[in-house]
């Protein structure tokens, strides 16, 4: 016996529930939940594909188009720019990865808890999730101190060259008698 269409879409619908006491009200609050939880994924997948995207401009050539012939003399060597280039990308891809993997991992629980809440509420129980939240915290806290941390290291990297060429000029100079 072949399904008719009918048969066909009564198989999806969603349960009918009494609104008896705060029933609607917590099937509501559980539903805006999960959407929350779908926004933040949301937010940090394009995040990460911003990211991504603005990665793959070639900034070294609009650079070297703005600046001028005495500035381009002064510019680091061909090797120093292509080191630097492969150690951005590693970066970017690195910090891509985390952010795609962070919108993901928030869809997929916010998909989680949100069906078990429901089956919870079936049952007439409640069970409120901490763990979602405190491991979403501790992921943008990890991502915004290893960002800082990246920066600061390379600040620092960068100073400490400039005063070993500040140094190194400096002591070519002879002094005056």
């Amino acid at each position: 016996m072949r399904p008719t269409i009918r048969q066909l879409f009564k198989f999806p619908r969603t349960p009918t529930y009494s609104n008896t006491g705060s029933v609607a009200r917590d099937h509501l609050a559980s539903e805006r939940t999960f959407l929350a939880w779908m926004r933040t994924g949301l937010g940090f997948v394009a995040l990460g594909i911003a990211v991504e995207r603005f990665s793959q401009l070639d900034l070294e050539t609009l650079i070297d188009h703005l600046l001028p012939e005495h500035a381009k003399a002064s510019r680091q060597s061909r090797s120093d720019v292509e080191k630097e280039t492969r150690e951005r990308q590693s970066r970017e891809q690195l910090l891509v990865g985390t952010l795609l993997g962070t919108g993901g991992g928030s869809i997929v629980y916010g998909i989680t808890r949100y069906f078990g809440t429901i089956r919870a509420l079936e049952k007439g129980s409640f069970r409120p999730a901490y763990f979602g939240a405190a491991g979403l915290g501790i992921v943008v806290s990890g991502m915004a101190g290893a960002a800082y941390y990246g920066t600061m290291r390379r600040e620092i990297r960068r100073w400490e060259a400039e005063n070993e060429v500040n140094r190194a000029t400096l002591g070519s100079v002879k002094p005056k008698k």
